[in-house]
């Protein structure tokens, strides 16, 4: 089983994501001999999961049943155990366009928290790309490099337990993007430029307060870095529901009299008198907001490297 490489059928030691609807769903270690309780009963991973394919809708022991799901990057990041706070889909999906990564690409990250940008960061420059991920928390380390080895990409990234603000990413002149997501990000920006390629690259920052965006930038101006620019992305979800409204009464229309060759004997005039519109109520679909939004994440601050 591989982040990156999608496989057809369930098999020992993979991870699997139970879905039981859009907003309850949660990730599964695959095991001979082990069961998987949910509300809807038992889930039997030798009979119910092993030699299945993914996506097969699977019956729970109390007649419920569940679908089992492939993991992808976008379900580890709405299911991973949290060790940090994280990045999610509406902000990974701008920093993967805006670094312009592709398959082949070499990325310098810190830090790698609960890995949730890191598992999208090795999907998209797979097969031939690479991450060099750099962790200040020796535990979080070591946890992101048993994770990244159970879901089988650690070929494509590299974990490096270390302060990047003093010792930088381990590697220089080869990365093509680099991304930042620490407390002072303007410490670090010297040994990101330094990471990146001689003849260029792209740099992004994730910071929560303007505050830290401002050192960043002019961080980025002392050494050289051109096109600065600070983005927020803000999500807005909308409900789409039957709503009723009233139908206005909006009374007869004034007469002209003004004309002498108005005939008010002949209603199919057009300038005849309007009987009063039917009182009464009209329904029809609208795209409701949520009463809750999601609001600030974060700033994401994108350079280049001249």
């Amino acid at each position: 089983m591989s982040f990156v490489e999608y496989g057809d059928t369930i098999k020992d030691g993979d991870t699997a994501i139970v879905f039981l609807g859009h907003e309850s769903m949660f990730p599964i270690k695959v095991q001979h001999g082990t069961v998987t309780q949910t509300k809807y009963g038992v889930i039997r991973h030798s009979t119910d999961l092993i030699g299945k394919k993914y996506g097969s809708k699977v019956t729970c022991s109390k007649g419920g049943w569940v679908f089992i799901l492939h993991p992808t990057p976008e379900l580890w990041t709405m299911n991973l155990p949290h060790r940090t706070q994280i990045l999610y889909s509406t902000d990974i999906s701008i920093i993967t366009m805006m670094l312009e990564l592709k398959p082949g690409s070499i990325v310098c990250e810190s830090g790698t928290g609960s890995g949730s940008l890191s598992h999208a960061l090795i999907r998209t420059v797979a097969p031939t790309g690479h991450l060099y991920t750099v962790e200040f928390h020796q535990q979080r380390a070591e946890k992101a490099r048993e994770e990244f080895r159970e879901h089988g990409v650690e070929h494509l990234v590299t974990v490096t337990n270390q302060d990047v603000c003093k010792n930088g990413f381990g590697v220089s002149n080869i990365a093509d993007a680099v991304f930042l997501d620490i407390p002072s990000p303007w410490e670090a920006i010297g040994h990101a430029k330094s990471a990146l390629k001689a003849e260029g690259g792209r740099i992004c920052s994730f910071s929560p307060c303007i505050e830290q965006v401002q050192r960043t930038c002019l961080a980025m101006e002392e050494y050289g870095f051109t096109e600065i620019n600070t983005l927020e992305i803000l999500l807005r979800v909308y409900n789409v529901r039957t709503i009723s409204l009233q139908i206005p009464d909006l009374g007869k229309a004034a007469e002209d009299n003004s004309s002498t060759d108005f005939d008010s004997s002949n209603p199919s005039h057009p300038g005849s008198p309007c009987t009063n519109l039917q009182q009464g109520t009209v329904q029809f679909k609208s795209g409701v907001p949520l009463r809750e939004v999601v609001g600030h994440t974060g700033y994401l601050t994108f350079a280049t490297k001249s």
